[in-house]
């Protein structure tokens, strides 16, 4: 099978294009023929600073694709399941940049009559997203349809791929949901998503704008740049809510002033997916899935996600363009189509 390699960290230039063999499901494990793999920012960090728990790595966490095979252990009623993957290269050499992976098949999740490009996008941004719509004090623990009815989010970056997961699945919940972006492009985006309303910073004063819609300010903050948005942030946060920061853009350290967040018992929580509680993220693929399932996440220029396709050969210039901050969802498309 033809798999994206790299053997030491470095800049793109590392990843290798090779033929390996393909990987035998252990116990409990399933063989995916990959389609699409999802390109992240933490696929490019990662082959920058390691570790290579093989001495070798295929990067890609996200993906979709077929199960044609599973180990000791797993329903063999399961092969020929379409389904997306989520976290397949977490502290594992097999990722999604490659004809086949290997995954435990909890992470292995039944995708429908969905698109593979679908299923691609759903692993990190999603599961990022519902954990910083979850995280807060008076949050729900659960996303559905209504759970967000009586909720305000503040989504900072709002065409970003973990804002845009932020305001579709917030939508979806029925959260009044306000997006911040930088120009009348990123504006349309947003609002393609499903954003309530959007402010674009760089014109306007998002503190002036946001209290007009809620006066009480929000429930939820979900933030790309702290450094750069704390003190906009402790203005608009209401009694018992949450900043939750997913990203360092801007700035790696933060103030905060302490007797203004005291007062309203409101609180900075910080995510990362891959080591945030397994209840919550256990939760998080059940909700991602059932939104999927109903329609409730889109992905295309339409919700506001432009997607940008790379052949598997393709793979260096795919992680370039996410470190390059390219506006949408990078794809690596390998050609398993079922």
């Amino acid at each position: 099978m033809r798999a994206i390699v790299y053997e030491r960290t470095g800049d793109a230039s590392v990843l290798r294009l090779v033929d390996r063999p393909v990987p035998e499901p252990g116990p409990g494990e399933v063989l995916v023929r990959v389609a699409v793999s999802g390109v992240n920012p933490t696929d490019w960090k990662s082959r920058q600073q390691g570790p290579l728990p093989a001495g070798w790595q295929t990067p890609g966490q996200d993906g979709a694709g077929v199960i044609e095979a599973v180990g000791a252990g797993v329903d063999d009623g399961l092969i020929g399941e379409r389904v997306w993957l989520w976290e397949a290269a977490w502290q594992r050499p097999w990722g999604t940049a490659a004809d086949y992976t290997v995954v435990p098949v909890r992470q292995a999740v039944p995708l429908g009559d969905a698109s593979f490009e679908l299923g691609a996008c759903l692993g990190i941004p999603f599961l990022t997203a519902h954990r910083c719509l979850t995280a807060g004090e008076y949050t729900p623990d659960r996303l559905h349809a209504g759970s967000l009815s009586d909720h305000t989010v503040l989504v900072q970056g709002g065409a970003g791929a973990v804002g845009n997961a932020a305001i579709q699945l917030a939508r979806w919940a029925d959260a009044c949901v306000v997006a911040t972006v930088s120009s009348p492009e990123k504006a349309r985006l947003a609002a393609a998503a499903g954003a309530s309303f959007v402010v674009d910073y760089r014109t306007q004063d998002v503190v002036e704008e946001v209290r007009k819609i809620a006066p009480d300010g929000v429930h939820t903050v979900v933030e790309v740049s702290a450094a750069r948005n704390a003190a906009t942030d402790v203005r608009l946060l209401r009694h018992g809510g949450a900043v939750c920061v997913y990203a360092d853009d801007g700035g790696d350290e933060l103030t905060v002033p302490i007797r203004p967040l005291m007062a309203p018992n409101a609180r900075f929580q910080f995510v990362l997916v891959y080591t945030e509680p397994k209840a919550a993220k256990a939760q998080a693929v059940v909700d991602v899935a059932a939104a999927a399932a109903q329609g409730g996440i889109r992905v295309g220029e339409d919700a506001g996600l432009p997607l940008h396709h790379h052949p598997l050969s393709a793979a260096a210039a795919a992680h370039r363009a996410v470190e390059n901050s390219v506006v949408g969802k990078v794809l690596i498309t390998t050609g398993g189509e079922a």
